[in-house]
């Protein structure tokens, strides 16, 4: 059954009003930040929802970053449409179904068992949409195209969205080399559509956002965030990790440190647990656990992490003293202050790239990160040891956890080289308070 609806086309960006029907198996929607591409496929899948015959998996790399993410766009999508009398939202479940029958079914691929029974209450699964598709493996695409089976009376799509990374990256080893260069604005063959889209394609951008976009200093984002194209990413900071599921070991993993890096609006806060081994050879570091959010106050992070920090340690940003006492008074009796000071964020950078470092599956605001930590660079591109100031929360928190450790090691290094002195050096000469 298809719902009649009269929608005025002056409600979509124009770059991409002329893909609200298009049929192509594999459809690629990408470019810079803030460019409108999640909402226009937000969009399109409602409105597929009401002419009917389509049904949606709606995925991206770890399930609990889709409620505050792509679940909300589809929500405020079908408010603003004004329809939401013709949608029953299961917001445990998240599952969107429409009085017609067709639904909108939301998966992590981190729950890939749940991912091969799924059945839709009409239907098959017709359109795949993944979000983020840079935090997912080629694997995982694969077995989501796997996905796509059985009849149905419209042909069936699997759709990415993202922000280019780096040209390392499998997605553009697969589809882009060779085919679409950074000037090109779309690719479209039988089997294949790339549409690339920056933020000046978005007529509904505010302008704070467009002067953020333009004045972005730093070489890397602006090639990528604010071009929209694919980035080289030669100054990276860490190359000592990987990704692991860990879920086997976590239980068995003891000595754990607590971090988190305060944030609010702009900024996430971030809360990292990481355990370490030292064992023969390069000592280990697992990254096990993750919290990261927008927008929580203090209440919200002692209720949140209460459960999972108890009264361990929980060592944090020493910028925020008050935000540190709240959280003692709000339940979290360990939280104290990490240990910084004049050249602590690269004497911890170092002391984090002597290990090898693990990251559980589940954490993936850590890996991307770890993906996009970089050294700035001066006036003639080369690169200072210095940070950019840029996807360093979760790794913040890390360093957090570990400060007092991290402070022990830096001190003794240092009274290492006072001893030609015979004085020890005081706090205040290392540098920490």
């Amino acid at each position: 059954m298809a719902i009649q609806i009269k929608i005025d086309p002056g409600i979509y960006n124009e770059a991409y009003y002329p893909y609200l029907f298009d049929t192509t198996r594999i459809q690629i929607f990408f470019g810079g930040s803030s460019s409108g591409k999640s909402y226009f496929l937000a969009q399109r899948t409602i409105e597929d929802l009401l002419r009917g015959g389509r049904n949606y998996l709606i995925c991206r790399n770890v399930g609990n970053t889709i409620r505050t993410s792509v679940f909300n766009e589809i929500l405020k999508t079908i408010g603003f449409y004004g329809v939401n009398d013709l949608f029953k939202v299961n917001r445990s479940d998240l599952v969107i179904t429409c009085i017609n029958g067709y639904q909108i079914i939301f998966k992590g691929l981190d729950d890939v068992q749940k991912i091969k029974s799924l059945t839709p209450e009409k239907g098959v699964i017709t359109d795949i949409w993944a979000e983020e598709a840079t935090e997912t493996a080629y694997n995982d695409i694969k077995d989501l195209e796997k996905r796509l089976r059985g009849r149905s009376s419209v042909p069936k799509r699997i759709t990415l969205s993202f922000n280019p990374i780096a040209r390392t990256h499998w997605l553009f080893k697969k589809y882009f080399a060779g085919k679409f260069g950074d000037n090109d604005k779309v690719y479209h063959d039988k089997d294949l559509l790339i549409l690339k889209t920056t933020y000046k394609d978005n007529k509904f951008l505010e302008a704070d956002d467009i002067r953020a976009l333009e004045n972005e200093t730093d070489s890397y984002y602006y090639t990528v965030y604010t071009l929209g194209n694919w980035g080289t990413l030669g100054d990276l900071i860490f190359t000592n990790w990987k990704v692991e599921d860990l879920t086997s070991l976590i239980t068995q993993l003891t000595g754990r440190k607590h971090g988190l890096d305060f944030g609010y609006s702009n900024d996430p806060t971030a809360y990292t647990c990481s355990v370490r081994h030292a064992g023969q050879g390069r000592p280990k570091l697992y990254i096990i656990n993750e919290w990261y959010e927008r927008g929580v106050t203090n209440d919200f992070i002692a209720q949140t992490l209460s459960p999972i920090v108890g009264k361990d340690y929980l060592r944090c940003d020493s910028a925020e003293p008050k935000s540190i006492a709240e959280l003692r008074q709000y339940g979290l009796p360990g939280a104290m202050a990490g240990i910084k000071g004049p050249g602590s964020i690269n004497f911890g950078i170092q002391w984090l790239k002597q290990h090898d470092i693990i990251v559980h599956k589940a954490c993936q605001n850590t890996v991307n990160e770890l993906s996009l930590y970089q050294w700035r660079k001066n006036k003639d591109g080369e690169a200072i040891n210095e940070p950019v100031d840029k996807y360093n929360h979760a790794i913040d928190s890390i360093r957090y956890g570990w400060s007092a450790v991290i402070y022990e090691e830096l001190e003794y290094e240092r009274r290492k080289r006072e001893l030609k002195t015979q004085r020890p050096m005081t706090k205040e000469e290392l540098g920490f308070f």
